[in-house]
């Protein structure tokens, strides 16, 4: 996901894509530790996405107080 696409969800829905991308990468590497998976490049986009999404949060949660 695009940082332009994230500044565009609202804080429900950047909540909403942050527990999915946790989900999605805690499976990832759970497949990976069991047998390699065929692309290792996707936990290092899912890190990224999840670490994108928490800097917004975080950065709107500063903005309203």
């Amino acid at each position: 996901m695009k940082q332009v696409d994230i500044k565009d969800l609202s804080v429900d829905d950047l909540t909403e894509k942050f527990a999915e991308q946790k989900d999605v990468l805690s499976k990832l590497k759970l497949s990976h530790a069991v047998s390699p998976i065929e692309n290792p490049m996707q936990i290092k986009l899912a890190r990224r996405t999840v670490a994108r999404l928490k800097t917004e949060l975080r950065k709107r949660e500063l903005q309203a107080k």
